[in-house]
């Protein structure tokens, strides 16, 4: 099963959502401590901006609320090999969606050599795998081939000579992996973190439990869907890539309690986002499923699930920075980005947060 939203007319443009960068406002590192990197609260009945460190968000939670984090784990998805017979002929390949039994979608570079029944080589032939098929976007389906004899499975071949599969924007190099996963990671199978996640602490976590939230966890593996740039000129012509997302029952059960007693849905980043409204029915209830789900928020939108968002600073023509803009509107989100330059605020990725309430 897809799960799409309905898609409303729009006469808003993807230059509608740009807004000038300088580079070095872009992050190229984690905070050295996760929880104080910087905080920009938004508050939508009150039209405040507020400046905080992280650790702060703590004051922002009440009890009987809930926090959605997403679970996903980040892989060694970037591989590096050849095309079998000819180790002049490099290929890269970055896996997107695991499709089915050690099949992936992938996105392969340079596509002239990705043809249908092309074989390749990762890893001195640690791991093969032919090309069988062509899907949207000219992904490729690649089924992988290796030793099973000792009990591993494609995800221990990848630890072993796979890379970690960072964003172009960063172009320096990541000393500890372990800093573009979140401390709650669990679920092998993305290939971008879940960036919001990564500014919690097991500490930080564990007093949000002590004042009374509860912390719901649900899993979407993150794909090209999230990060794709949008190339058509109006938004509500753009299509998400889909990707594959998981509400488990116990968290379905504890969000929508909490919410029939008055508690909020905080979700910790626009994947977490996107999971409650793919799973949501019109009344807001949260069903457990399991799905692919294309959904594409952008102004218009109207939530059904959520009611506040964890989020950091988004690319500028993204569909993340549309979510957000849907969340609150367009003039309050694009103003506080202005702000977020004026102040230095870090950028994408490894950058700071913002709490949208």
């Amino acid at each position: 099963m897809i799960i799409r939203n309905e898609r409303a007319h729009t006469d808003l443009l993807t230059s509608d959502f740009y807004y000038d960068l300088p580079e070095e406002l872009i992050a190229q590192h984690p905070s050295e401590v996760r929880d104080a990197s910087r905080l920009m609260v938004l508050d939508r009945e009150k039209n405040t901006v507020e400046h905080k460190i992280f650790r702060d968000i703590i004051d922002y939670l009440r009890a009987g609320d809930v926090l959605v984090i997403n679970d996903s784990k980040v892989i060694p998805a970037r591989l590096y090999g050849h095309v079998e017979g000819r180790e002049d002929a490099p290929i890269e390949l970055l896996l997107l969606r695991h499709t089915e039994l050690d099949s992936w979608e992938t996105l392969v570079k340079p596509g002239k050599r990705a043809r249908i029944g092309s074989r390749l080589v990762f890893g001195g032939g640690i791991l093969t795998g032919e090309i069988v098929d062509i899907v949207e976007e000219g992904n490729r389906i690649i089924k992988f081939e290796y030793d099973k004899s000792s009990g591993e499975n494609i995800y221990a071949i990848l630890h072993k000579i796979g890379l970690m599969p960072l964003p172009p924007y960063i172009t320096e190099r990541l000393e500890d992996n372990s800093r573009y996963q979140t401390v709650y990671a669990n679920k092998e199978g993305s290939a971008a973190a879940p960036t919001a996640g990564l500014h919690f602490t097991d500490e930080l976590l564990t007093r949000i439990r002590e004042k009374g939230v509860g912390i719901a966890r649900v899993m979407l593996h993150v794909g090209l869907g999230t990060f794709r740039p949008v190339k058509a000129d109006r938004i509500d012509d753009h299509i998400m890539h889909t990707e594959f997302f998981s509400v488990s029952e116990e968290s379905a059960n504890m969000i929508n309690s909490a919410r029939a007693a008055g508690g909020r849905i905080i979700c910790v980043g626009t994947t977490s986002c996107r999971t409650l409204e793919s799973a949501s029915d019109e009344n807001g209830i949260v069903h457990a499923m399991s799905a692919d789900t294309g959904i594409f928020i952008y102004p218009g939108y109207k939530f059904k699930a959520v009611d506040a968002l964890i989020t950091n600073f988004h690319l500028p023509e993204s569909t993340l920075l549309m979510l957000v803009s849907a969340f609150y509107d367009k003039e309050h989100i694009m103003s506080a980005y202005k702000t977020a330059v004026e102040e230095k605020y870090r950028f994408f990725s490894f950058g700071d947060c913002m709490l949208i309430q």
